[in-house]
Protein backbone atom coordinates (compact mmCIF):
# COMPACT_ATOMS: atom_id res chain seq x y z
CA UNK A 1 0.00 0.00 0.00
CA UNK A 2 1.42 3.60 -0.34
CA UNK A 3 0.03 5.05 2.41
CA UNK A 4 -1.20 3.38 5.77
CA UNK A 5 -3.66 4.69 8.83
CA UNK A 6 -2.62 6.91 10.90
CA UNK A 7 -2.59 4.73 13.86
CA UNK A 8 -0.25 2.06 12.53
CA UNK A 9 2.20 5.45 11.38
CA UNK A 10 2.63 6.10 15.36
CA UNK A 11 3.14 2.23 16.10
CA UNK A 12 5.86 2.39 13.54
CA UNK A 13 7.83 5.98 14.95
CA UNK A 14 7.80 4.68 18.58
CA UNK A 15 9.94 1.37 17.15
CA UNK A 16 12.17 3.59 15.61
CA UNK A 17 12.68 5.32 18.90
CA UNK A 18 13.08 2.20 20.87
CA UNK A 19 15.38 0.84 18.21
CA UNK A 20 17.74 3.73 18.36
CA UNK A 21 18.41 3.34 22.04
CA UNK A 22 19.00 -0.30 21.71
CA UNK A 23 21.23 0.10 19.21
CA UNK A 24 23.09 3.20 20.88
CA UNK A 25 23.24 1.57 24.16
CA UNK A 26 24.79 -2.06 22.53
CA UNK A 27 27.37 -0.64 21.04
CA UNK A 28 28.04 1.41 23.91
CA UNK A 29 28.11 -1.63 26.07
CA UNK A 30 30.41 -3.15 23.47
CA UNK A 31 32.67 -0.26 23.57
CA UNK A 32 32.85 -0.37 27.67
CA UNK A 33 34.10 -4.17 27.16
CA UNK A 34 37.14 -3.16 25.43
CA UNK A 35 37.75 1.00 26.57
CA UNK A 36 41.35 -0.02 28.21
CA UNK A 37 42.41 -0.96 25.23
CA UNK A 38 40.97 1.58 22.99
CA UNK A 39 41.16 4.31 24.96
CA UNK A 40 37.96 7.44 25.48
CA UNK A 41 38.52 9.18 22.30
CA UNK A 42 38.76 6.18 20.15
CA UNK A 43 34.85 5.34 21.81
CA UNK A 44 33.43 8.60 20.42
CA UNK A 45 34.37 7.74 16.65
CA UNK A 46 32.55 4.66 17.10
CA UNK A 47 29.62 6.40 18.33
CA UNK A 48 30.04 8.91 15.97
CA UNK A 49 29.55 5.89 13.08
CA UNK A 50 26.81 4.45 14.63
CA UNK A 51 24.92 7.55 15.00
CA UNK A 52 25.67 8.18 11.05
CA UNK A 53 24.91 5.00 10.18
CA UNK A 54 20.97 5.22 12.03
CA UNK A 55 21.10 8.30 9.95
CA UNK A 56 20.21 6.57 6.81
CA UNK A 57 18.03 4.73 8.65
CA UNK A 58 15.34 6.57 10.74
CA UNK A 59 14.39 10.41 10.86
CA UNK A 60 15.58 13.49 12.36
CA UNK A 61 13.41 12.78 15.93
CA UNK A 62 14.94 9.35 16.26
CA UNK A 63 18.85 10.62 14.92
CA UNK A 64 18.60 13.73 17.80
CA UNK A 65 17.78 11.43 20.17
CA UNK A 66 20.69 9.16 19.52
CA UNK A 67 23.11 11.76 19.49
CA UNK A 68 22.14 13.16 22.59
CA UNK A 69 22.09 9.56 24.24
CA UNK A 70 25.35 8.91 22.86
CA UNK A 71 27.45 12.48 24.17
CA UNK A 72 25.57 11.18 27.42
CA UNK A 73 26.80 8.05 27.74
CA UNK A 74 30.20 9.06 26.53
CA UNK A 75 30.49 11.40 29.12
CA UNK A 76 29.00 9.76 32.14
CA UNK A 77 30.87 6.23 31.13
CA UNK A 78 33.97 6.73 29.29
CA UNK A 79 35.11 10.57 29.61
CA UNK A 80 37.50 10.97 32.86
CA UNK A 81 36.36 10.89 35.83
CA UNK A 82 34.03 7.70 34.96
CA UNK A 83 30.22 7.45 35.93
CA UNK A 84 29.57 11.07 36.36
CA UNK A 85 28.90 13.44 34.31
CA UNK A 86 31.95 15.82 35.69
CA UNK A 87 34.88 16.38 33.00
CA UNK A 88 38.15 16.90 34.01
CA UNK A 89 39.90 19.33 31.35
CA UNK A 90 38.71 21.65 28.92
CA UNK A 91 39.88 19.34 25.96
CA UNK A 92 37.35 16.39 26.76
CA UNK A 93 34.88 19.39 27.54
CA UNK A 94 35.31 20.65 24.26
CA UNK A 95 35.28 17.44 22.69
CA UNK A 96 32.12 16.27 24.05
CA UNK A 97 30.45 19.50 22.48
CA UNK A 98 32.01 19.28 19.27
CA UNK A 99 30.93 15.41 19.32
CA UNK A 100 27.48 16.18 20.07
CA UNK A 101 27.60 18.96 17.34
CA UNK A 102 29.21 16.75 14.87
CA UNK A 103 26.90 13.88 15.24
CA UNK A 104 23.83 15.70 15.39
CA UNK A 105 24.80 17.98 11.89
CA UNK A 106 25.85 14.61 10.51
CA UNK A 107 22.70 12.80 11.32
CA UNK A 108 20.00 15.58 10.42
CA UNK A 109 21.82 16.34 6.86
CA UNK A 110 22.06 12.35 6.10
CA UNK A 111 18.70 12.15 7.41
CA UNK A 112 17.30 15.14 5.33
CA UNK A 113 18.75 13.68 2.22
CA UNK A 114 17.33 10.29 3.07
CA UNK A 115 13.91 12.13 3.53
CA UNK A 116 14.56 13.56 -0.27
CA UNK A 117 15.10 10.19 -1.50
CA UNK A 118 12.51 9.02 0.16
CA UNK A 119 9.86 11.68 -1.14
CA UNK A 120 11.83 11.26 -4.87
CA UNK A 121 10.83 7.52 -4.91
CA UNK A 122 7.47 8.51 -3.68
CA UNK A 123 6.92 10.64 -6.25
CA UNK A 124 8.21 8.47 -9.13
CA UNK A 125 5.57 5.80 -7.39
CA UNK A 126 3.32 7.63 -7.65
CA UNK A 127 3.77 8.22 -11.06
CA UNK A 128 4.04 4.05 -11.92
CA UNK A 129 0.54 3.84 -10.39
CA UNK A 130 -1.12 6.70 -11.64
CA UNK A 131 0.26 5.75 -15.50
CA UNK A 132 -0.42 1.96 -14.83
CA UNK A 133 -3.75 2.93 -14.18
CA UNK A 134 -3.94 5.13 -17.19
CA UNK A 135 -3.11 1.80 -18.96
CA UNK A 136 -5.95 -0.07 -17.57
CA UNK A 137 -8.61 2.46 -17.91
CA UNK A 138 -7.74 2.92 -21.82
CA UNK A 139 -8.46 -0.64 -22.25
CA UNK A 140 -11.58 -0.96 -20.00
CA UNK A 141 -14.80 -0.61 -21.57
CA UNK A 142 -18.31 -0.08 -20.02
CA UNK A 143 -18.78 1.37 -16.48
CA UNK A 144 -18.73 -2.17 -14.76
CA UNK A 145 -15.42 -2.59 -16.31
CA UNK A 146 -13.85 1.06 -14.90
CA UNK A 147 -15.80 -0.04 -11.57
CA UNK A 148 -13.67 -3.21 -11.39
CA UNK A 149 -10.25 -1.73 -12.42
CA UNK A 150 -10.26 0.82 -9.71
CA UNK A 151 -11.59 -1.46 -7.15
CA UNK A 152 -8.24 -3.09 -7.30
CA UNK A 153 -6.73 0.41 -7.20
CA UNK A 154 -8.53 1.05 -3.85
CA UNK A 155 -7.45 -2.09 -2.29
CA UNK A 156 -3.92 -2.45 -3.28
CA UNK A 157 -2.34 1.18 -2.33
CA UNK A 158 -5.50 2.93 -0.32
CA UNK A 159 -6.66 0.41 1.59
CA UNK A 160 -9.84 1.61 0.95
CA UNK A 161 -13.55 0.26 0.44
CA UNK A 162 -15.39 3.45 -1.13
CA UNK A 163 -18.85 3.50 -2.27
CA UNK A 164 -19.18 5.62 -6.02
CA UNK A 165 -22.61 7.25 -6.88
CA UNK A 166 -23.02 7.62 -10.57
CA UNK A 167 -26.31 9.68 -12.26
CA UNK A 168 -27.59 9.02 -15.28
CA UNK A 169 -28.93 11.69 -18.10
CA UNK A 170 -32.36 11.44 -16.08
CA UNK A 171 -30.89 12.68 -12.89
CA UNK A 172 -30.64 9.03 -11.72
CA UNK A 173 -28.84 8.14 -8.76
CA UNK A 174 -26.94 4.22 -9.11
CA UNK A 175 -24.88 3.39 -6.06
CA UNK A 176 -21.60 0.88 -6.77
CA UNK A 177 -19.79 -0.70 -3.57
CA UNK A 178 -16.82 -1.97 -4.91
CA UNK A 179 -16.37 -4.92 -2.91
CA UNK A 180 -18.99 -6.43 -0.65
CA UNK A 181 -19.53 -5.20 2.87
CA UNK A 182 -22.11 -4.66 5.56
CA UNK A 183 -21.52 -0.81 4.98
CA UNK A 184 -24.64 1.08 3.72
CA UNK A 185 -25.24 4.85 2.93
CA UNK A 186 -28.01 6.15 5.25
CA UNK A 187 -30.39 9.06 3.42
CA UNK A 188 -28.54 11.63 5.02
CA UNK A 189 -25.46 10.45 3.37
CA UNK A 190 -26.95 10.70 0.16
CA UNK A 191 -28.06 14.17 1.03
CA UNK A 192 -24.77 14.85 0.59
CA UNK A 193 -23.61 13.32 -2.27
CA UNK A 194 -26.03 14.92 -4.20
CA UNK A 195 -24.91 18.18 -2.83
CA UNK A 196 -21.68 17.54 -3.90
CA UNK A 197 -23.14 16.47 -7.21
CA UNK A 198 -24.61 19.80 -7.68
CA UNK A 199 -21.66 21.65 -6.43
CA UNK A 200 -18.41 19.63 -7.84
CA UNK A 201 -17.13 19.98 -4.56
CA UNK A 202 -15.35 17.80 -1.52
CA UNK A 203 -17.64 17.36 1.58
CA UNK A 204 -18.28 15.51 4.40
CA UNK A 205 -15.07 14.06 7.39
CA UNK A 206 -12.16 16.62 7.35
CA UNK A 207 -13.52 18.99 4.68
CA UNK A 208 -14.80 22.32 4.87
CA UNK A 209 -19.02 21.24 4.48
CA UNK A 210 -20.85 18.81 6.31
CA UNK A 211 -17.71 17.63 8.87
CA UNK A 212 -19.77 15.94 11.21
CA UNK A 213 -20.37 13.00 8.56
CA UNK A 214 -18.54 9.80 8.98
CA UNK A 215 -17.58 9.51 5.56
CA UNK A 216 -15.69 11.66 2.54
CA UNK A 217 -17.07 12.34 -0.93
CA UNK A 218 -14.74 12.98 -3.15
CA UNK A 219 -16.98 14.51 -6.71
CA UNK A 220 -16.10 12.45 -9.88
CA UNK A 221 -15.85 15.75 -11.74
CA UNK A 222 -15.53 15.95 -15.75
CA UNK A 223 -15.02 19.35 -18.45
CA UNK A 224 -18.54 19.00 -18.90
CA UNK A 225 -20.59 18.79 -15.44
CA UNK A 226 -20.25 16.30 -12.61
CA UNK A 227 -20.49 12.56 -12.91
CA UNK A 228 -20.49 11.10 -9.65
CA UNK A 229 -18.97 10.90 -6.25
CA UNK A 230 -16.79 9.17 -4.40
CA UNK A 231 -17.46 8.21 -0.93
CA UNK A 232 -14.46 7.06 1.33
CA UNK A 233 -14.66 6.16 5.14
CA UNK A 234 -11.13 7.36 6.46
CA UNK A 235 -9.91 6.89 9.95
CA UNK A 236 -7.78 9.91 10.25
CA UNK A 237 -7.21 12.99 8.09
CA UNK A 238 -4.98 11.84 5.20
CA UNK A 239 -1.30 14.30 4.95
CA UNK A 240 -1.42 16.40 1.84
CA UNK A 241 0.56 14.50 0.16
CA UNK A 242 -2.12 11.55 0.18
CA UNK A 243 -4.59 14.07 -0.44
CA UNK A 244 -3.10 15.02 -3.29
CA UNK A 245 -2.71 11.21 -4.98
CA UNK A 246 -6.20 10.41 -4.09
CA UNK A 247 -7.46 13.15 -6.00
CA UNK A 248 -5.30 12.69 -9.04
CA UNK A 249 -6.65 9.04 -8.89
CA UNK A 250 -10.20 9.95 -8.48
CA UNK A 251 -9.29 12.90 -11.43
CA UNK A 252 -8.14 9.73 -14.05
CA UNK A 253 -11.34 7.91 -12.94
CA UNK A 254 -13.40 10.45 -13.76
CA UNK A 255 -11.90 11.26 -16.89
CA UNK A 256 -12.03 7.22 -18.11
CA UNK A 257 -15.61 7.88 -16.99
CA UNK A 258 -16.24 11.34 -18.97
CA UNK A 259 -15.00 9.18 -22.00
CA UNK A 260 -16.98 6.25 -21.80
CA UNK A 261 -20.37 8.70 -21.58
CA UNK A 262 -19.04 10.80 -24.20
CA UNK A 263 -18.53 7.72 -26.71
CA UNK A 264 -21.94 6.34 -25.81
CA UNK A 265 -23.25 9.72 -26.93
CA UNK A 266 -21.34 9.60 -29.95
CA UNK A 267 -22.79 5.54 -30.68
CA UNK A 268 -26.19 7.11 -29.59
CA UNK A 269 -25.88 9.71 -31.92
CA UNK A 270 -24.26 7.51 -34.97
CA UNK A 271 -27.32 4.39 -34.49
CA UNK A 272 -29.69 7.45 -34.67
CA UNK A 273 -28.40 8.86 -37.86
CA UNK A 274 -28.11 5.30 -39.57
CA UNK A 275 -31.71 4.83 -38.06
CA UNK A 276 -32.69 8.14 -40.02
CA UNK A 277 -30.99 6.56 -43.15
CA UNK A 278 -32.28 3.57 -43.19
CA UNK A 279 -36.15 4.82 -42.46
CA UNK A 280 -35.64 6.83 -45.43
CA UNK A 281 -34.17 4.18 -47.42
CA UNK A 282 -37.02 1.64 -46.59
CA UNK A 283 -39.59 4.41 -46.80
CA UNK A 284 -38.44 5.26 -50.18
CA UNK A 285 -38.38 1.65 -51.13
CA UNK A 286 -41.02 0.56 -49.72
CA UNK A 287 -43.53 3.54 -51.10
CA UNK A 288 -41.96 2.78 -54.50
CA UNK A 289 -42.65 -1.13 -54.38
CA UNK A 290 -45.83 -0.48 -52.76
CA UNK A 291 -47.16 1.68 -55.33
CA UNK A 292 -46.96 -0.42 -58.40
CA UNK A 293 -48.67 -3.58 -57.78
CA UNK A 294 -51.58 -1.39 -56.13
CA UNK A 295 -51.65 0.93 -58.81
CA UNK A 296 -51.75 -2.44 -61.40
CA UNK A 297 -54.35 -3.71 -59.02
CA UNK A 298 -56.60 -0.92 -58.74
CA UNK A 299 -56.18 -0.13 -62.25
CA UNK A 300 -57.26 -3.83 -63.34
CA UNK A 301 -60.04 -3.66 -61.23
CA UNK A 302 -61.15 -0.23 -62.60
CA UNK A 303 -61.14 -1.36 -65.86
CA UNK A 304 -63.07 -4.69 -65.25
CA UNK A 305 -65.85 -2.54 -63.50
CA UNK A 306 -66.00 0.03 -66.01
CA UNK A 307 -66.82 -2.22 -68.96
CA UNK A 308 -67.19 -5.62 -70.93
CA UNK A 309 -64.03 -6.87 -72.49
CA UNK A 310 -63.79 -10.21 -74.29
CA UNK A 311 -62.78 -13.09 -72.50
CA UNK A 312 -58.75 -12.83 -73.70
CA UNK A 313 -58.74 -9.03 -72.62
CA UNK A 314 -60.36 -10.24 -69.16
CA UNK A 315 -57.77 -13.02 -68.41
CA UNK A 316 -54.88 -10.89 -69.41
CA UNK A 317 -56.32 -8.01 -66.85
CA UNK A 318 -56.30 -11.06 -63.96
CA UNK A 319 -52.75 -12.38 -64.73
CA UNK A 320 -52.19 -8.74 -64.44
CA UNK A 321 -53.32 -8.66 -60.96
CA UNK A 322 -51.89 -12.40 -60.00
CA UNK A 323 -48.72 -10.93 -60.63
CA UNK A 324 -49.29 -7.41 -58.50
CA UNK A 325 -50.77 -9.58 -55.78
CA UNK A 326 -47.66 -12.14 -56.02
CA UNK A 327 -45.29 -9.26 -55.87
CA UNK A 328 -47.29 -6.94 -52.77
CA UNK A 329 -47.29 -10.70 -51.15
CA UNK A 330 -43.31 -10.95 -51.68
CA UNK A 331 -42.37 -7.50 -50.25
CA UNK A 332 -44.97 -8.17 -47.25
CA UNK A 333 -43.28 -11.21 -46.31
CA UNK A 334 -39.71 -10.13 -47.04
CA UNK A 335 -40.30 -7.13 -44.50
CA UNK A 336 -42.12 -9.45 -42.10
CA UNK A 337 -39.08 -11.86 -42.17
CA UNK A 338 -36.73 -9.01 -41.41
CA UNK A 339 -38.70 -7.73 -38.84
CA UNK A 340 -38.93 -11.30 -37.20
CA UNK A 341 -34.62 -11.09 -37.62
CA UNK A 342 -34.06 -7.91 -35.86
CA UNK A 343 -36.39 -8.57 -33.58
CA UNK A 344 -34.69 -11.76 -32.41
CA UNK A 345 -38.10 -13.65 -32.09
CA UNK A 346 -36.95 -16.12 -34.51
CA UNK A 347 -36.58 -19.79 -33.44
CA UNK A 348 -35.85 -22.58 -35.94
CA UNK A 349 -38.37 -25.27 -35.56
CA UNK A 350 -36.46 -28.07 -37.34
CA UNK A 351 -38.32 -31.93 -38.27
CA UNK A 352 -37.31 -34.22 -40.42
CA UNK A 353 -37.84 -33.56 -44.27
CA UNK A 354 -36.60 -34.84 -47.96
CA UNK A 355 -34.66 -31.93 -49.68
CA UNK A 356 -36.78 -33.13 -52.75
CA UNK A 357 -39.81 -32.59 -51.64
CA UNK A 358 -37.92 -28.93 -50.40
CA UNK A 359 -37.03 -27.82 -53.79
CA UNK A 360 -40.28 -29.09 -55.35
CA UNK A 361 -42.32 -27.12 -53.25
CA UNK A 362 -40.17 -24.00 -54.24
CA UNK A 363 -39.31 -24.62 -58.23
CA UNK A 364 -43.45 -25.14 -58.04
CA UNK A 365 -43.98 -21.82 -56.17
CA UNK A 366 -41.58 -19.90 -58.75
CA UNK A 367 -43.17 -22.55 -61.62
CA UNK A 368 -43.81 -18.53 -63.87
CA UNK A 369 -40.24 -17.43 -63.18
CA UNK A 370 -38.52 -20.32 -63.96
CA UNK A 371 -40.18 -21.17 -67.25
CA UNK A 372 -37.89 -19.08 -68.84
CA UNK A 373 -34.51 -21.34 -67.92
CA UNK A 374 -33.05 -24.12 -68.20
CA UNK A 375 -33.41 -25.20 -63.97
CA UNK A 376 -31.43 -28.36 -62.84
CA UNK A 377 -31.74 -29.90 -59.62
CA UNK A 378 -28.89 -31.95 -58.52
CA UNK A 379 -29.47 -34.24 -56.09
CA UNK A 380 -27.91 -37.84 -55.12
CA UNK A 381 -29.60 -40.57 -55.03
CA UNK A 382 -28.43 -41.61 -51.81
CA UNK A 383 -29.30 -37.72 -50.00
CA UNK A 384 -30.53 -38.93 -46.34
CA UNK A 385 -33.45 -37.29 -44.88
CA UNK A 386 -32.20 -34.05 -43.14
CA UNK A 387 -33.35 -32.45 -39.87
CA UNK A 388 -34.00 -28.67 -40.35
CA UNK A 389 -36.27 -26.15 -40.57
CA UNK A 390 -37.94 -26.88 -43.54
CA UNK A 391 -40.48 -23.36 -43.66
CA UNK A 392 -37.00 -21.05 -43.48
CA UNK A 393 -34.92 -23.66 -45.82
CA UNK A 394 -37.66 -22.79 -48.19
CA UNK A 395 -37.76 -19.07 -47.81
CA UNK A 396 -33.94 -19.18 -48.08
CA UNK A 397 -33.91 -21.38 -52.06
CA UNK A 398 -36.73 -18.99 -52.98
CA UNK A 399 -35.03 -15.80 -52.42
CA UNK A 400 -31.76 -17.56 -54.15
CA UNK A 401 -33.70 -18.91 -57.28
CA UNK A 402 -35.68 -15.70 -57.54
CA UNK A 403 -32.61 -13.48 -57.05
CA UNK A 404 -31.07 -15.58 -59.71
CA UNK A 405 -34.00 -15.42 -62.34
CA UNK A 406 -33.34 -11.49 -62.22
CA UNK A 407 -29.82 -11.48 -63.04
CA UNK A 408 -29.72 -14.27 -66.27
CA UNK A 409 -30.04 -13.85 -69.63
CA UNK A 410 -33.45 -15.81 -70.86
CA UNK A 411 -33.14 -19.08 -71.82
CA UNK A 412 -29.53 -19.29 -69.55
CA UNK A 413 -28.90 -22.38 -66.65
CA UNK A 414 -29.93 -21.90 -63.52
CA UNK A 415 -29.14 -24.84 -61.23
CA UNK A 416 -29.10 -25.87 -57.46
CA UNK A 417 -27.20 -28.53 -56.04
CA UNK A 418 -27.34 -30.36 -52.83
CA UNK A 419 -25.33 -32.76 -50.88
CA UNK A 420 -23.81 -34.10 -47.66
CA UNK A 421 -20.73 -34.24 -46.89
CA UNK A 422 -18.58 -36.10 -43.99
CA UNK A 423 -18.58 -33.12 -41.26
CA UNK A 424 -22.60 -32.87 -41.09
CA UNK A 425 -23.36 -30.17 -43.44
CA UNK A 426 -25.79 -29.83 -45.57
CA UNK A 427 -24.13 -27.97 -48.81
CA UNK A 428 -26.43 -26.16 -50.92
CA UNK A 429 -25.32 -24.37 -53.90
CA UNK A 430 -27.30 -22.08 -56.67
CA UNK A 431 -25.54 -21.30 -59.73
CA UNK A 432 -26.51 -19.16 -62.59
CA UNK A 433 -24.78 -17.76 -65.96
CA UNK A 434 -25.14 -14.37 -65.54
CA UNK A 435 -22.29 -11.37 -64.78
CA UNK A 436 -21.88 -12.46 -61.34
CA UNK A 437 -20.69 -10.33 -58.69
CA UNK A 438 -18.22 -7.32 -58.79
CA UNK A 439 -15.62 -7.17 -56.38
CA UNK A 440 -17.50 -4.53 -54.36
CA UNK A 441 -21.06 -6.40 -54.81
CA UNK A 442 -18.84 -9.19 -52.87
CA UNK A 443 -18.01 -7.27 -49.75
CA UNK A 444 -21.93 -5.99 -49.48
CA UNK A 445 -23.92 -8.60 -51.00
CA UNK A 446 -25.79 -9.44 -47.70
CA UNK A 447 -26.34 -6.28 -46.48
CA UNK A 448 -29.86 -4.99 -45.67
CA UNK A 449 -30.96 -2.92 -48.46
CA UNK A 450 -28.18 -3.29 -51.23
CA UNK A 451 -28.66 -3.55 -54.69
CA UNK A 452 -25.86 -4.35 -56.98
CA UNK A 453 -24.91 -2.41 -59.37
CA UNK A 454 -26.61 -3.81 -62.04
CA UNK A 455 -29.72 -4.12 -60.33
CA UNK A 456 -33.15 -3.89 -62.27
CA UNK A 457 -35.75 -1.70 -61.55
CA UNK A 458 -37.96 -2.36 -58.51
CA UNK A 459 -36.88 -4.81 -55.24
CA UNK A 460 -36.19 -3.71 -51.71
CA UNK A 461 -32.94 -5.43 -51.56
CA UNK A 462 -33.67 -7.22 -48.60
CA UNK A 463 -33.78 -10.85 -50.34
CA UNK A 464 -30.13 -12.04 -49.69
CA UNK A 465 -29.87 -10.32 -46.02
CA UNK A 466 -32.96 -12.19 -45.57
CA UNK A 467 -31.13 -15.42 -46.54
CA UNK A 468 -28.64 -14.74 -44.60
CA UNK A 469 -30.13 -14.15 -41.31
CA UNK A 470 -31.94 -17.15 -41.86
CA UNK A 471 -29.04 -19.61 -42.96
CA UNK A 472 -27.53 -17.75 -39.34
CA UNK A 473 -29.82 -18.49 -37.24
CA UNK A 474 -29.94 -22.23 -38.27
CA UNK A 475 -26.07 -22.08 -37.39
CA UNK A 476 -24.54 -21.79 -40.38
CA UNK A 477 -22.91 -20.02 -43.09
CA UNK A 478 -23.21 -18.35 -46.07
CA UNK A 479 -21.19 -17.35 -49.00
CA UNK A 480 -20.79 -15.82 -52.20
CA UNK A 481 -18.46 -15.96 -55.41
CA UNK A 482 -17.94 -16.17 -59.33
CA UNK A 483 -17.90 -19.02 -61.50
CA UNK A 484 -14.57 -19.15 -63.77
CA UNK A 485 -16.97 -20.37 -66.78
CA UNK A 486 -18.76 -16.62 -66.09
CA UNK A 487 -21.70 -16.29 -63.66
CA UNK A 488 -22.38 -16.16 -59.86
CA UNK A 489 -22.46 -19.25 -57.26
CA UNK A 490 -24.01 -18.90 -53.92
CA UNK A 491 -22.96 -21.71 -51.79
CA UNK A 492 -24.88 -22.38 -47.71
CA UNK A 493 -23.37 -24.84 -45.51
CA UNK A 494 -25.40 -26.09 -42.79
CA UNK A 495 -25.06 -28.36 -39.83
CA UNK A 496 -27.59 -30.63 -39.94
CA UNK A 497 -28.05 -34.24 -38.83
CA UNK A 498 -29.31 -37.00 -40.94
CA UNK A 499 -31.81 -39.88 -40.40
CA UNK A 500 -29.75 -43.79 -40.33
CA UNK A 501 -32.27 -45.35 -42.44
CA UNK A 502 -30.99 -44.15 -46.07
CA UNK A 503 -33.94 -43.19 -48.32
CA UNK A 504 -34.87 -45.77 -51.30
CA UNK A 505 -33.80 -45.21 -54.97
CA UNK A 506 -36.49 -43.74 -56.70
CA UNK A 507 -37.54 -45.56 -59.71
Amino acid sequence: MLFHLHPKKRKAIFFHYLTVIVIVVSVSALCYLFKDFIGYRIVSFFLLITVSILAILFGTGPIFLASALSAAIWDFFFIPPSFTLHIGNTEDTLMLVMFFIVALVNGILTSRVRRQELKARNREETTLILYQLTKELLTATGINEIISVAQGYFVKYFDLNPIIIFWDEYDEMTIHSLLASDKILSDNDKQIAIWVHKNSKKAGRYAEDFISSDLSFYPLSSSLKSLGVVCIWLNEELTPSEEQFLEAFIALIAGKVEREFLSSKAKDAYVLAESDKLYKTLFNSISHELRIPVATIMGATDTLLSDKYPEQTRKRLYSEMGKASVRLNRLIENLLNMSRLESGHLSPRPDWCDVHDLINKVAGTLRQELAQYQFIQEIPEDMPLVFIDFGLMEQVIHNLLLNATQYSPEGSTISVTFFHDKKGKLIIKVMDCGKGFSPTELNFLFKKFYRGENALTGGTGLGLSIVKGFVEALGGSVSAYNRESGGAIIEIEIPVQISEIPEFKQS
